[in-house]
């Protein structure tokens, strides 16, 4: 698949970042680049369209800048021409997150993810100055409103704004509200990509055209399967599929999402491994409702083959 220049549709994948413990990295855990690498591969492998490292669930902002960047490097030599690189570029200031754009687009990546400012409750000019500076790279980019971490709420009138700077493609939509999608595709034409992977079904209904995604790490191709279901409008044989993978999909939206994601690859057989401060394992109770999510999850998947064979 050669993928459209222009084009951040499909299922891209928040990819989670395997470590291997040495005790002179950072917090004694090294990024482990060949289980990353392996991890990227196998996503394209069932059917995903693209990575998007050095997001939240890739711990960017725990990195130092040497590893911040291979990272991307890496994601874009594994993934080829077989699908898309979308690299996050989340930063403090347009200064920082501008400095990982170019980076990003000298080592080859097909688009951007990017937060407004992080750390700073920023105004509206400063949040299209920050997005207009992004532009001036000249990747098409997904702009990403997460009201709850960053506490700047991405309203529809204000996508509207951004989406007239050039080189805006999507944004992904993570605030949990449904009812945005038709109010922002009123204002303004922007892809609009589900952030959150248990509002995915809704949105898609809806019409998001993509799916910026934390699960599919460990369930790609029924995630695909999904995906593709709601983009054909079998809504049915989606929601007969999603129905068994939303409840473990809803620790995508909650703080612990990155541990929980990370276990429940653990647990279906994948690396996901500890993460680095400011994450610490998961409480007890935590741990045990992963678990049962998963594990109930993959039961329910097991039937939901045997049937459809």
């Amino acid at each position: 698949m050669s993928p459209e220049p222009t084009d951040l549709r499909g299922v891209i994948v928040a990819t989670a970042l395997p470590y291997k413990e040495n005790p002179s990295a950072p917090a004694g855990l090294e990024v482990d680049y060949d289980k990353f690498a392996e991890h990227c591969d196998w996503l394209i492998s069932n059917g995903c369209r693209g990575v998007g490292p050095n997001g939240s669930l890739g711990e960017y902002s725990s990195l130092t800048d040497a590893e911040r960047r291979k990272v991307i490097q890496v994601a874009v030599e594994t993934v080829g021409d077989r699908g898309v690189v979308v690299a996050g570029v989340h930063g403090p200031g347009w200064h920082q997150a501008k400095h990982w754009a170019e980076l990003a687009a000298e080592d080859g990546a097909h688009g951007l993810l990017s937060l407004p400012p992080t750390m700073y409750r920023a105004n509206d000019s400063q949040v299209i100055e920050h997005y207009a500076k992004l532009s001036e790279v000249g990747l098409p980019i997904m702009i990403y409103n997460n009201p709850i971490d960053t506490k700047v709420d991405l309203r529809p009138d204000l996508v509207a704004e951004i989406a007239k700077l050039p080189n805006i493609s999507a944004i992904k939509e993570f605030s949990g509200d449904v009812r945005r999608l038709f109010e922002i595709k009123e204002l303004c034409d922007i892809d609009v990509v589900a952030g959150a992977d248990d509002v995915l079904f809704e949105l898609m209904a809806d019409g998001a055209v993509g799916w910026f995604a934390g699960f599919p790490n460990v369930f790609p191709a029924e995630s695909v399967e999904i995906y593709e279901h709601m983009l054909a409008g079998r809504f049915l044989e989606a929601r007969e599929l999603y129905k068994h993978l939303v409840a473990v999909f809803r620790w995508d939206s909650r703080v612990e999402f990155v541990q929980a994601i990370k276990l429940s690859m653990d647990l279906v057989g994948r690396y996901g491994g500890p993460c680095r401060p400011p994450r610490g394992p998961l409480i007890a109770d935590h741990h045990a409702q992963v678990t049962a999510d998963t594990e109930r999850a993959v039961a329910a998947l097991e039937k939901y083959r045997a049937v459809a064979a």
